[in-house]
């Protein structure tokens, strides 16, 4: 069982206005197991006391006592004696609903090995998989700017482990145009994000320490950090971020790092506001905790006249938030240079560091990242016009095939998170392939496997190649709807 707990006054607040149906237990009940399902309510949790959320939520303590059986008989809570409750999930099953026969087409290019149900026309196999644009229109002579300069550079080795000095000054610029004073020994220039973060966790966490994650977050960070062998405490974020839980969060656990995606989050689309901003490095302060601050979307707000969020660090005076930034999306994949802005003695022991890993990383992308930063404005106004399209496209196509299902439309990024209303995203994922169309279910961003009632949209594709994928998931969810068998939860394997 896990040390976490949640008081009754906190289990109150998540809770919000339960609806007063009859009886009220069993809506009670409802509203506890949503907010299992959604994440916001960590697994092994100890629950309050039946007594404590009673008076809470001014209801009497029996209504409570039933409403815990519910749940109990339900697999969503495990007690024993002496100990009280604590969340849980029920035991799921690896039986599909069946469903049924649809007749079979030739696969397109890109579609893989597998058969693909007819699906509606318009283009081939559709990967929603993927939340990365192409080369922005610049890129061409970006390139041809960088090859014109990497015969400075050819004579010597090529190896610089903290990164080309000019492209550590650009960087260190663009923080400080943020509002972030920032030396370029402050950065260290990265093969990529995920090779940052990588670098980062081999250095801060030991084999068993705590880190703090949001519940959804970004894939490949979980993966990472499992196979540092850290111990991961999930926290909720599909409501925004609630400080007192994470503030609390770090306390019971003894967090060493949390890792934290407050611009425009993947997958979520959120931002994070500037009272949470300060309370959450405030938090990380009085739990003696470093912030590990992924800000690969930072620079992708569609609104590019709103006020800008002033970054995380500009709330830190400790040398306490760390922060790591790409290429990937703001600029294109295919350049696989990331960097990590913190105190100039950390950057020194990341250098030495990565030296079992990859030395340094490739100099003409290196160059070519930064012909980019020079010229911001015009991929950020590239940025901001394409996706604001296609965002829009998305999210018409959503209503107009798939009215009951809810999401927010994201200020930035490059996704919509979406709830569909019942825990079938796996499921729908497995049928939407055969339809011609990928897309990515919930439990993969989670860490319990909750968030099945989830699944992200990315919006960098063409307005008219959206509209036809969200025709083939209505098609697929339509068919995952009207299985003739009861849906019990689906595995997440």
């Amino acid at each position: 069982m896990s040390t976490r707990y949640v008081s009754g006054s906190q289990l109150a607040r998540l809770l919000g206005e339960v609806p007063h149906e009859r009886p009220f237990y069993a809506a009670l009940a409802h509203a506890v197991r949503g907010l299992v399902l959604d994440g916001r309510l960590a697994l092994r949790t100890r629950l309050p006391a039946e007594r404590d959320l009673a008076a809470a939520l001014g209801v009497s303590r029996t209504t409570v006592t039933a409403a815990y059986d519910r749940l109990r008989d339900e697999g969503f809570i495990e007690s024993r004696q002496g100990a009280g409750s604590w969340t849980a999930l029920p035991p799921t099953t690896m039986t599909a609903p069946s469903t049924r026969a649809v007749p079979s087409v030739s696969v397109p290019f890109g579609a893989g090995k597998f058969g693909m149900a007819h699906a509606p026309d318009g283009p081939g196999f559709i990967d929603l998989g993927c939340a990365t644009p192409g080369a922005p229109e610049i890129f061409d002579e970006a390139v041809a700017a960088a090859v014109a300069e990497l015969g400075r550079y050819s004579a010597g080795p090529g190896y610089e482990p903290a990164g080309l000095a000019e492209l550590r000054e650009e960087i260190a610029a663009m923080y400080a145009a943020r509002g972030v004073p920032t030396r370029p020994d402050q950065i260290v220039v990265t093969t990529g994000a995920q090779h940052a973060f990588t670098v980062l966790t081999q250095v801060m966490i030991d084999p068993g320490d705590a880190v703090l994650v949001e519940r959804p977050t970004y894939p490949h960070a979980l993966s990472a950090l499992r196979r540092r062998g850290a111990r991961l405490v999930p926290v909720g974020v599909n409501e925004g971020w609630d400080m007192e839980l994470i503030a609390g969060s770090m306390r019971q656990a003894a967090v060493r790092l949390a890792y934290m995606i407050p611009d425009f989050h993947n997958p979520t689309g959120r931002l994070m506001d500037e009272r949470d901003r300060a309370a959450l490095v405030d938090a990380a302060r009085r739990a003696d905790a470093f912030l590990l601050v992924d800000e690969t979307f930072a620079e992708l707000g569609h609104d590019l006249a709103a006020p800008r969020m002033a970054p995380l660090s500009s709330y830190d005076t400790g040398g306490r938030v760390i922060t790591i930034g790409s290429a990937s999306k703001l600029l294109w994949g295919g350049l696989r240079i990331g960097w990590i802005r913190t105190t100039a003695p950390l950057a020194r022991r990341l250098v030495l560091s990565r030296e079992a890993m990859d030395m340094a990383s490739p100099v003409l992308d290196q160059l070519i990242v930064r012909e980019l930063l020079l010229r911001l404005d015009e991929v950020r106004a590239e940025r901001a016009a394409t996706l604001l399209r296609n965002r829009d496209a998305l999210a018409a196509a959503l209503r107009d095939h798939l009215p009951d299902w809810e999401f927010q439309l994201p200020e930035g990024g490059m996704s919509v998170w979406a709830r569909l209303g019942a825990p079938v995203a796996t499921l729908l994922a497995e049928v939407a392939g055969r339809y011609g169309v990928r897309v990515v279910p919930g439990p993969v961003f989670g860490v319990d496997g909750v968030l099945e009632d989830c699944v992200r949209l990315p919006y960098v594709l063409p307005p008219e190649t959206l509209r036809v994928a969200v025709e083939r998931l209505a098609t697929a969810y339509g068919e995952v709807e009207a299985a003739p068998v009861a849906r019990p939860l689906p595995a997440y394997v």
